[in-house]
Parts: C-alpha cells; structure tokens; sequence
C-alpha cells in the first residue's frame, strides 16, 4: 500500500482493492482541497485507478465553490487523466452532511454531464461506500 501524508490529507493507493483513499484529517482551506484532489490525481493516474473513497468525517464539506470545482474543471482533469475508465468516487461523511452534500451533488447532476463521465455518490457508512465501489469496474 502507498501512502501520502499531507497535513491536512492521508492519501493512500490499495492494489488489493483497486482504490485511492483520500482520508482529510482535518478542514482544508481551498489551496488545501485543491492540491489534495491534485496528489489523489497524480496518484490515481500512475497506478490507473479510477475508483475513489474520500473521507470528509474530519474536514467536513468543501466551500461549494470548491465543490463546484470538482464536479466541473477536477473532472475534466481526471476523465482526460485516466482514458476509457469511468472515474467512481465516494464521499463519506458524517449523517448530518449527508443531505447537504446529496443536494448539492444533485443540483450539479442535474446540469451537467457528470453522470456521463464519472459516478459520484455520497455515504454515511464505509462499508456501503466499499460496497458500492466494488461493484464499479
């Protein structure tokens, strides 16, 4: 296994589970958040992983701005990144962020071609996160 610690974020690579692991440990500021998603890239890219586990229990949720980001110029990068794979990514948070990051998620949904390109889903429990990611190929 291979691991990143950040400050702010422990990333880390599991061949054995074919995903990248973005653990925040504690909120980021959006330098933070982008350079974090921009490691996890760099990362996914040389090992060709597309599926993702972000934890967000100890930051909390991004600045929607932030967000926003992700779901628009961060999944360009990854798309273009990792050829002929659908990038999956699943966001672990507390139950009290759950419905907050599901609205957002679903607003950007609903106006944009994410869903075409990459599958984002959101979870309160980490063994249906991994669940839902293992059964993304």
């Amino acid at each position: 296994m291979l691991v990143t610690n950040l400050e702010y974020l422990l990333l880390s690579h599991r061949p054995d589970l074919g995903q990248v692991f973005l653990r925040w440990t504690r909120p980021a500021t959006s330098e933070e958040h982008r350079s974090g998603y921009q490691a996890a890239l760099e990362l996914a890219q040389r090992e060709k992983v597309g599926r993702w586990l972000v934890d967000l229990r100890s930051r909390g949720l991004a600045d929607p701005i932030d967000f926003r980001w992700v779901v628009t110029s961060f999944r360009e990068q990854l798309t273009s990144a990792l050829p002929g794979v659908r990038p999956c990514l699943a966001y672990l948070v507390l139950p009290y962020h759950a419905e907050t990051l599901s609205q957002r998620l679903a607003e950007e949904m609903a106006t944009d071609s994410v869903s075409d390109s990459m599958a984002m889903r959101v979870f309160t429990e980490e063994q249906a996160a991994q669940e839902w990611l293992q059964s993304r190929s």
